[in-house]
């Protein structure tokens, strides 16, 4: 089977590499010539675990390929993903169907004999009639049919995920294209993963419901940390007593500086506007994204709080990135954190393992990089763990406390335990303990 990836990005590159892992034949294409170029020489775009194993290994079999030409690729192609960014359209919570629309009307052009078209990216609901309409238009004699396929993969474990996924959501309108699809998925049959076969628009808005559920988790145990604060609970052990509860599970229940990434943000925008859009406002998830957005504020009281007058006083922020195992700075809570420290008045040196060269294009000019984390912490005022990268799991509290001129530990992951920072000399901030 030779399947067309369009799109070589995160979703893309990872789903590609792991359909030529399951045999099939794959080619992802890209508009960028240097992205492409890149890969044919074993350079990932994206840091994520195991992608740059797997890529080659599927490469040297003749699995895997990537190319700029998709004309010379679709006429050929059994199944064709669509897997292209869909930014948020001016800040309003549109999604940007653009790239999607432009996809959908070269594969017309050069569609022969019957073919799948498979829309992977996080799409609008009603966005498959719409491609479909598409396609039929530009080329009427077209042989072909829609389906939906939402991704449902974590960056840092994407491999894992799609290669023991929790469940695979098929959204189809006819028999054919079903068979083709569970053919390319049969690989999964050996696990059992779950095979979920629906209409378009439920696929489409399964997506942003489940990101919009998960979202509400994280600003929920935020204010819940947020409480504990203020009446003098410990929040993990309100998480531990709430996960138990087999009704609710533990996942999802960690208090932080709020959430981040390419999915979140966007997808609860988007869901919201389809929602009004439809008149049918979902009110929960409105309030979602203001607790969000009020979480990472909060966090700079927090450090106001621990240091004082942040005037020419120098943070250490360790971790730049939405999340540990990516070099994401979409959205990441430092975004909105570190350039309210600026305007105060700090100097902050900044450490992340691999999100340092994107901080370096989104964040203000006065951020001082280090390559060693060590080097942010010497003669710093406070330290703050913003990502929970491990090497930040295990500090010599010891050493760090020697290193620094101040005693403030902000840990706005929870990492460490109070009494453990405490006990080494420092002042300790935490989340809702």
């Amino acid at each position: 089977m030779k399947v067309v990836m369009i799109g070589a990005g995160y979703v893309g590159l990872v789903s590609g590499a792991c359909f030529a892992e399951f045999g099939a034949t794959v080619v992802c294409v890209d508009v960028i010539q240097e992205k492409i170029d890149a890969l044919n020489n074993g350079v990932m775009p994206i840091y994520e675990p195991g992608l740059d194993q797997l890529v080659a290994k599927n490469v040297d079999a003749g699995r895997l390929a990537f190319s700029t030409k998709l004309a010379d690729e679709v006429s050929t192609a059994d199944i064709i993903f669509i897997a292209v960014g869909t930014p948020t359209r001016r800040g309003d919570g549109h999604a940007d169907l653009t790239y999607v629309y432009d996809a959908a009307k070269e594969i017309a052009k050069h569609l022969s004999g019957y073919t799948v078209i498979v829309n992977k990216s996080t799409v609008p609901v009603g966005t498959a009639r719409q491609v479909a309409r598409l396609v039929a238009e530009v080329n009427p004699k077209a042989e072909f049919s829609i389906a939906s396929n939402p991704e449902f993969l974590r960056e840092g474990a994407a491999i894992g995920d799609f290669m023991r996924p929790d469940r695979v959501v098929l959204g189809l309108e006819d028999q054919r294209a079903e068979d083709r699809l569970r053919e390319l998925y049969r690989p999964l049959n050996l696990i059992e993963a779950p095979i979920m076969v629906t209409n378009w628009e439920s696929a489409e808005l399964t997506k942003y419901a489940a990101n919009a559920f998960l979202a509400t988790k994280i600003s929920f145990i935020n204010e819940i940390a947020n409480l504990c604060e203020a009446v003098g609970a410990d929040v993990h052990d309100v998480a531990r007593g709430m996960g138990l509860d087999g009704r609710i599970g533990k996942k999802f229940l960690h208090p932080g500086p709020g959430y981040g990434g390419s999915c979140f943000p966007k997808d609860t925008l988007a869901l919201i506007r389809i929602a009004q859009e439809n008149d049918s406002p979902s009110r929960i998830v409105e309030s979602v994204v203001e607790v969000n957005a009020a979480q990472k504020a909060r966090m700079v009281n927090k450090i106001r709080n621990a240091v004082g007058d942040l005037s020419a006083k120098t943070i250490a922020i360790l971790g730049l990135t939405f999340k540990p195992e990516t070099d994401d700075m979409r959205e990441a809570p430092s975004l909105s954190i570190i350039p309210l420290l600026l305007d105060k008045g700090a100097i902050v040196k900044a450490h992340d393992p691999q999100g340092v060269e994107e901080a370096k294009v989104l964040l203000p000019s006065a951020v001082q990089y280090v390559a060693d984390m060590h080097d942010a912490i010497d003669g710093a005022d406070a330290l703050v763990i913003m990502t929970e990268w491990n090497e930040y799991r295990s500090l010599d509290l010891q050493l760090v406390k020697e290193k620094m001129k101040g005693n403030a530990f902000i840990d706005l992951r929870n990492v460490y335990e109070r009494q453990l920072v405490e006990n080494a000399g420092f002042k300790y901030e935490a989340v809702g303990r």
